[in-house]
């Protein structure tokens, strides 16, 4: 069944398929993509970093960002075109965090599930220390 939403660009109510964006806006973000890789198929611009080709078509930082990280601009073809990562802004081609960031993160995790290891630990001895009986003679002869 068809499934109405809002557009996340320009709000207006459209039937969602695929894209979480209306027919209009996503014909206006196909002619910005076309206008980018036509700048970066001149031999020139291949070395064009993120601010130049904003600078040179006009097209916002944000859509060229996505472009690339959905795989339409590779980086391999085109060396300086790098974003900001999300956690620490430093640039990169892939992902969503760099090398240091993601170490970081993974150290973080690693540390956290040690603690929920001995936390639960805990817990089970102490758990297991609350269900012990001890059974008395009241009436000893």
């Amino acid at each position: 069944m068809a499934e109405l939403a809002n557009c996340t660009r320009c709000e207006a109510v459209f039937v969602k398929n695929l894209r979480d964006i209306c027919p209009n806006c996503y014909k206006k973000e196909e002619e910005a993509f076309q206008k980018v890789y036509k700048f970066l198929r001149i031999r020139k611009n291949r070395e064009a970093t993120l601010i130049e080709i904003v600078e040179a078509t006009g097209v916002e930082e944000t859509l060229i960002t996505k472009f690339v990280k959905e795989k339409r601009l590779h980086a391999a073809d085109f060396p300086k075109l790098a974003y900001p990562c999300e956690n620490c802004g430093a640039n990169i081609v892939s992902g969503k965090l760099c090398i240091s960031c993601a170490e970081e993160l993974k150290k973080e995790l690693a540390a956290f599930e040690e603690t929920e290891k001995i936390t639960e630990e805990v817990r089970i001895r102490e758990a297991s220390g609350k269900s012990t009986y001890y059974a008395m003679e009241k009436h000893k002869k």
